[in-house]
């Protein structure tokens, strides 16, 4: 604006001087110094409140307003002009065409400004300068045209001054205007772009001056949702507060980050960098602010996603982990470590599919954080695996209200009886240090404990106890012999003798696998089959029963056939057709001689897989027995889908038969199923004769058990071998 100013005033008052200089005369016509300068000095002046009034946006009104200023400055500068003039003569002016001329230079001085506002970027310019420069001749050229020069003797002459000054200063005030005008469009075009590089950058900028914000870009402003003029005159720890707890303006030539102190914007954060520049002629600083929201929300999301459960949202178990092992590190405070695994969601998951095993997830979620209090720490390990870390509670009493809280919420939210997808939950819990004094030693007693609640029946909770290591330590000893057992031909096989009811005769042998162990001796069947399963070692040791069997039956007489036990593990394996096809190849074994018994917990799993290999097997000619028929789920869709040989009662109903009429029921209604569907049915566990004849009487035409003799190693060969002899 003083630019702008100083060039108009200046343009016009070398404008009036360099017309007075042109003029011819009578008399040569010399200006006083102090009138010239002070006529420049009122035309700049003028000018510049017209500007300023005026400003970069000119509205009608102001124009208006602005064109009045104008043109009274030129009237101002034009007579104070005329009257440095020294010369001995009377100036007269006529006044009407002056009005005029005054008139016509207003409403071209508005015109002008209105065109700079409202025409586009050139013709903005160039039009309101013509017009300029028109009012300017106008006004001059009118009042010198209504001025008169009348000589009076009376008036001394002036002082002759060589009137070379007043070119001079002309010459230099033209020269110095030209400069000043280059000056002043550089320094605008620097200050532009400068301002625009300040507005397009992304960065919040402010400049600070004795600790108060003198400037602020517009990203600032939006930054902290406010406008620029409300931030200007204020402090930066007004809107910023450091992370480190220093004052944000000390904050020199290092970037922190901050948050706002901005009620509303409570979530946002930014990084304030500080660095000393020159403005203005003066040592200032610059806080250079960016937006950090985006990439801290971010950041959180990924350090959540890293720690929780993508499914639940709770803690996975590397969060736990880290809670755990720093709960440990406090000797001085004792907590309860409760594992969790669900009973029946691994049917619900096989049944209804992995969508609804989540939507379980989410439940049990629900009411484990129902159950906990607000300190305790519920995490989920993977699959129905879950832990709470319960924190300032009495290890013992509180951490078994705790459990039984959890029970009672199962038992009121899943029942199995309106909710087929309702499941259970069984509970370990180990106390810190009482059961362990270092994380590792911690979670695993209380694996133990969890362990020892699934096999007292589930739904239930357990302490962990020093019984229950002893167990544990027993049983993974056992699993480590079992997988050497085959190497070290430690396995052998008995067979029991199968016979008829009504004459005694053996029909065939089931094959029965013992394990004799180099240092405990022999280790019952009920013990290390169930380990065999969970382990896999089962289907190693199957396959060696299978042709040790197989090799032994062979050399029996033609009419003698064996029984073998298969595992619902082996069906899990696609080859055990395959297995049982190079058994009877290897041994020589004719398949009909062979009998694989099988119990309804193989239909469990994948019912189809298992149907489609006991078709398999039947294809080959060997025969197929339903072992252990009444117990566990007895579906008669399983024996309506596949065409069984035969069908085993289970030996406790045999046991039974004699002093329960329940029992007896059960015995007499196999038997007539096995009737209606052709089948003949055998009696396992006959002990007594009364047993042998009640069986025979209720019509099982086969039965087993050590009334007819105790299980040997090759009976049918030393049978032969007694024939022969006699």
């Amino acid at each position: 604006m003083a630019v702008a100013a100083l060039s108009a005033g200046v343009g016009i008052w070398a404008t009036h001087f360099v017309a007075m200089l042109a003029y011819d005369g009578n008399l040569p016509l010399h200006f006083d110094v102090g009138p010239t300068i002070l006529s420049a000095l009122v035309a700049i002046l003028f000018f510049w409140v017209a500007l300023l009034l005026v400003g970069a946006r000119p509205t009608v009104r102001s124009s208006i307003l602005a064109g009045a200023i104008a043109t009274g400055g030129i009237g101002a500068m034009h007579f104070i002009g005329m009257s440095a003039i020294t010369a001995p003569q009377l100036i007269r002016y006529d006044w009407l065409p002056i009005a005029i001329s005054f008139g016509i230079v207003w409403a071209l001085f508005a015109l002008a400004f209105v065109g700079f506002g409202a025409l586009g970027r050139t013709s903005g310019i160039v039009v309101p300068a013509m017009l300029s420069v028109l009012g300017v001749i106008a006004l001059h050229f009118t009042a010198m045209s209504a001025t008169t020069l009348v000589l009076d003797p009376t008036l001394l002459p002036a002082t002759a001054r060589d009137p070379i000054w007043m070119v001079s200063a002309i010459m230099a005030a033209t020269l110095g205007l030209i400069l000043v005008v280059l000056a002043g469009a550089f320094l605008d075009r620097m200050l532009t772009d400068l301002k625009g590089l300040t507005e397009a950058t992304l960065e919040g900028l402010a400049i600070v001056s004795d600790g108060g914000i003198v400037e602020v870009n517009r990203r600032l402003a939006a930054m902290l949702c406010v406008d620029g003029a409300d931030v200007i005159g204020t402090t930066p720890s007004r809107w910023f507060v450091a992370a480190d707890g220093l004052p944000i303006d000390d904050a020199r030539d290092r970037p922190v980050e901050a948050c706002v102190s901005v009620a509303m914007l409570e979530d946002q954060w930014f990084e304030v960098a500080t660095h000393s520049i020159e403005y203005r002629g003066r040592s200032c600083q610059v806080l250079a602010v960016r937006d950090l929201t985006e990439r801290k929300r971010f950041e959180r999301r990924i350090q959540h996603l890293a720690s929780h459960d993508a499914l639940t949202q709770l803690p996975n178990r590397g969060h736990f982990t880290q809670a755990l092992e720093a709960r440990v590190g406090d000797l001085s405070q004792p907590f309860a470590l409760i594992a969790l695994d669900l009973d029946r969601f691994k049917a619900v998951n096989d049944i209804f599919g992995h969508a609804a095993g989540d939507e379980v997830l989410c439940r049990v979620t629900k009411l484990l954080r129902g159950a906990v209090r607000g300190e305790d720490l519920v995490a989920r390990l993977g699959g129905d695996e879950f832990v709470i870390l319960a924190s300032n509670i009495d290890p013992t009493d509180g951490a078994q209200q705790l459990a039984q809280r959890i029970l009672q919420s199962f038992a009121s939210e899943m029942d199995v009886s309106r909710d087929p997808m309702a499941v259970g939950v069984s509970i370990g819990i180990a106390v810190f240090p009482r059961d362990g004094s270092d994380a590792a030693t911690l979670r695993q007693n209380a694996d133990i404990a969890l362990y020892r609640a699934k096999e007292s029946g589930r739904g239930q909770f357990r302490f962990f106890d020093t019984q229950m290591d002893m167990l544990v330590r027993e049983r993974r000893e056992l699993e480590h012999d079992l997988r050497q057992a085959i190497a070290g031909n430690e396995f052998h096989l008995v067979f029991q003798p199968l016979v008829s009811t009504a004459r005694g005769a053996v029909m065939g042998y089931e094959a029965l696998l013992r394990w004799h162990h180099p240092v405990r001796g022999e280790v019952p069947p009920d013990v290390f089959i169930p380990i065999a399963e969970d382990t896999g070692a089962i289907v190693p040791i199957g396959e060696w029963v299978l042709k040790q069997a197989c090799r032994t039956a062979a050399g029996w007489p033609g009419g003698i056939g064996v029984a073998v036990n298969v595992s619902p593990v082996q069906f899990r394996i696609p080859n055990l057709p395959a297995v049982v096809a190079a058994a009877l190849e290897e041994s020589g074994l004719a398949p009909e001689r062979l009998e694989l018994e099988v119990t309804e917990s193989a239909f469990l799993r994948s019912r189809d897989t298992t149907l489609a290999t006991l078709h398999a097997i039947k294809a080959m000619g060997v025969r197929v027995a339903m072992d252990d028929f009444g117990t566990g789920y007895s579906s008669l869709s399983n024996l309506q889908a596949f065409p069984f040989d035969k069908i085993k009662i289970d030996r406790s109903f045999v046991s039974s038969v004699e002093d329960d009429d329940a029992a007896r029921s059960i015995v007499r209604a196999i038997v007539g199923l096995g009737k209606s569907l052709n089948l003949p049915v055998v009696a396992e566990g006959v002990e007594t004769e009364a047993q042998r004849l009640m069986v025979m009487e209720e019509g099982c035409p086969q039965a087993q058990g050590y009334l007819f003799g105790m299980p040997s190693t090759n009976p049918e060969r030393k049978a032969a071998t007694l024939r022969s002899v006699g």
